[in-house]
């Protein structure tokens, strides 16, 4: 190796000129190694593979499902009519529900109703629509009952909380004698949703439907059933059961307006949460009726009424009928009287003539209307006897200068104004004997979560969700390693310019310079440094140029000469 100064110029320059830089992408990638170029396309395979899995996953789409719980004939012939109508399908864990394509969900139910299945599907009005020729009698009535169960069905299980009924119904035969005829009769038994039940508004609901679409159908024989074999309809002949019942509903009714207007008028001063209240009613249904008959005599000043009178007068005329001894004197009228007629004898007169020559007779009924006051009393029945209400209000909370928060007890007349406004709001009487109680306690807060209630990890529609992008989330994890562990780092060695002639000719004077059998790492792996601000010997020489210029020509002809300096 040469020292001089001329030659190790040269020596410099010389890589310069020889190197060739490869060209295009592909170049770069084939002067890689080959442990990163077998890397680099292991990386590739595994990623292409990938993008083709999230493709087929992606193509699939999603499944829902088609029918379940079916028997075993029924789901054969489905599987056999999908096939011939090359649809993918397939069956939940269990084989409990048959799953096709979301898209062609609806689709694939119009198709196999019009090929009639499945075949346990319940069938109503449209049974009637395929009557043969020639059928007998029995067949349709078979038929239409058949139609008015599956009609029934139908219905039913259209309500909130029926998975699946059935309606057995026993119709007899009809003659033309009328007191030898059988009343109808039906069984209804319903599949109800796992923890839902049926109260007895919605079951009575049932019996009254299924009373109401057969003809001549009692309500009393309608029996409805679960399928725990519960009895939901109950026995209707019961009316003290259904009155104690609607009695209840009652009661639960009047506390629950009563504990509104408590909580309506106290929630705006305490706060919702600082109250706690109850109200307990007291109702009399007690039924009584009496009826009173009172007659008044007709006593007194005033007139009594007159209800009918009746008059009636009658006069019989004079006889002339001949009186005393027979013989001629006597058969001679008499003379004429000679007394005088306003005399002492007149009334004499008048009187014997009244009763010799005639009579009179005069009858007056009157009835006299007797009082009579007839009274009903019928009691109201639901009258509230007694009301209780009770009370708890919160301590009230205080914030001192220091942001520090105590709890104190409400004050007695406070205490005494709220215990007003309840009596007010709850109707307070004294002649029913009602009680209000308002006290002032410190509630207790329970930081304990609620048992019942699952936690955000175990809610059913996240795990659904899970489940769901379990698969794509797990397949664009491995493409993000592959890319961003084996791929990036590859292109990046590849697209890296190579390092400068002077950066090559600094390392290689670096390894000659240590002069040891471990190389000296290259320009790509040392940090970046700054470069210096001013070249101390650039500035020597131009120092040394500028005090002995007659010096610096004479080392010049040297080099130029190629003497030694």
């Amino acid at each position: 190796m040469s020292d001089h100064p001329m030659d190790q110029a040269v020596a410099l320059a010389t890589p310069l000129a020889v190197a060739e830089q490869p060209v295009g992408f592909v170049a770069k990638v084939g002067a890689l190694p080959a442990a990163t170029k077998m890397k680099l396309g292991m990386a590739t395979a595994a990623l292409m593979a990938t993008l083709v899995a999230m493709t087929m996953w992606a193509s699939q789409g999603d499944w829902r499902v088609l029918y379940a719980n079916l028997p075993e004939k029924d789901a054969g012939a489905i599987v056999a009519q999908l096939s011939q109508m090359n649809v993918p399908y397939r069956f939940t864990e269990g084989g409990s529900a048959l799953m096709v394509p979301a898209d062609k969900l609806y689709d694939l139910k119009m198709k196999l109703a019009a090929a009639g299945l499945p075949k346990a599907a319940v069938t109503g009005n449209e049974l009637l629509d395929g009557a043969r020729f020639g059928q007998t009698d029995r067949q349709e009535r078979s038929n239409m009952q058949r139609a008015l169960e599956g009609e029934l069905v139908r219905t039913i299980t259209k309500l909130d909380g029926v998975e699946d009924a059935r309606v057995h119904l026993a119709l007899p035969n009809q003659n033309g004698f009328f007191r030898e005829q059988q009343k109808p009769s039906a069984s209804v038994m319903l599949t109800l949703h796992p923890g839902r039940t049926l109260d007895r508004a919605q079951s009575a609901a049932i019996v009254h439907l299924v009373s109401s679409s057969v003809p001549e159908l009692n309500p009393k024989a309608v029996s409805v059933l679960d399928q725990r074999g519960t009895l939901l309809s109950g026995t209707q002949d019961d009316n003290g059961k259904t009155l104690d019942e609607q009695q209840l509903q009652y009661v639960q009714q009047i506390e629950a307006n009563y504990l509104k207007r408590v909580q309506d008028i106290l929630e705006p001063v305490l706060g919702r949460d600082n109250l706690r209240a109850t109200v307990t009613a007291e109702v009399d249904f007690t039924q009584s009726e009496s009826t009173a008959e009172q007659f008044r005599p007709n006593q007194g000043t005033e007139p009594a009424a007159v209800r009918s009178q009746q008059s009636s007068e009658q006069t019989s005329p004079s006889s002339t009928t001949p009186t005393g001894v027979p013989g001629a004197a006597s058969n001679q009228p008499p003379v004429p009287a000679t007394a005088p007629i306003n005399g002492a004898s007149a009334p004499l007169q008048t009187a014997q003539a009244g009763a010799v020559g005639g009579g009179a007779r005069k009858e007056n009924v009157v009835n006299y209307e007797v009082d009579k006051t007839v009274r009903v009393v019928r009691n109201a029945t639901g009258t509230v006897k007694r009301l209780n209400a009770a009370v708890v209000v919160n301590h009230r909370t205080a914030v001192d200068a220091k942001g520090k928060s105590s709890t104190k007890p409400l004050p007695q007349e406070e205490l005494d104004k709220l215990t007003a406004l309840v009596q007010e709001a709850v109707g307070f009487s004294k002649e029913r004997n009602d009680s209000v109680k308002v006290i002032n306690a410190p509630f207790v807060v329970d930081a304990t979560p609620k048992a019942d209630e699952p936690p955000i990890w175990k809610q059913p529609w996240l795990l659904d969700l899970l489940r769901a992008g379990a698969v794509p989330a797990a397949l664009a994890l491995v493409a993000m390693a592959l890319i961003f562990g084996v791929v990036k780092p590859a292109v990046t060695q590849a697209l890296t310019p190579p390092p400068t002639p002077e950066e090559e000719a600094k390392a290689h004077q670096l390894d000659a310079v240590v002069d040891d059998e471990n190389a000296l790492p290259g320009v790509e792996g040392l940090p970046a440094l700054e470069a210096p601000k001013e070249n101390l010997k650039l500035e020597a020489a131009r120092q040394l140029a500028r005090s002995n210029p007659a010096a610096v020509a004479n080392i010049m002809r040297d080099w130029v000469n190629g003497e030694a300096g």
